[in-house]
């Protein structure tokens, strides 16, 4: 881990991103423009990841008669940072209110097609708490019959 970066077990915070963190083999992402938020997970705990983009994007309005679509470009850096959070994870859900969901999905698409075979789903879902978050994950997968490690 290099110098200068501080972690507890439960929660990292990264601007750089240096190796994925898993013990987990399944795990979800929350992302918006801001933030995103990664948790490796089994049933019986969870990793936390926050990652920050470097130079966050404000919220845009498109104006009329102006040249653009009024939506800032996707900070490939910050995706990357995220994509790398989970690449060694087999199962992924990716979530998230806003089109930054689907803008990862692609980053991962065009950077890292390997990794597009573990994404298991895209959902829109608003900001829940990191307890939720984690709850929701584990009954999708849990409903598709993919969490490993349940018990009998």
């Amino acid at each position: 881990m290099p110098a200068g970066i501080g972690y507890t077990p439960a929660t990292r915070s990264f601007h750089n991103l240096q190796e994925p963190m898993t013990s987990h083999n399944h795990a979800v992402v929350w992302i918006d423009h801001k933030e995103a938020r990664v948790f490796h997970f089994d049933r019986a705990g969870s990793d936390k990841i926050s990652i920050q983009p470097d130079a966050p994007t404000r919220h845009i309005h498109h104006k009329a008669n102006s040249i653009g679509s009024g939506h800032a470009s996707a900070d490939e850096a910050f995706l990357h940072e995220v994509a790398h959070a989970v690449a060694d994870v087999e199962k992924i859900l990716i979530t998230g209110p806003s089109s930054a969901k689907t803008e990862l999905v692609k980053h991962i698409h065009r950077h890292d097609p390997r990794l597009i075979e573990h994404i298991a789903g895209v959902e829109t879902v608003d900001h829940p708490s990191d307890k939720e978050l984690v709850a929701h994950a584990r009954k999708y997968f849990s409903l598709d019959g993919e969490m490993l490690g349940r018990s009998s």
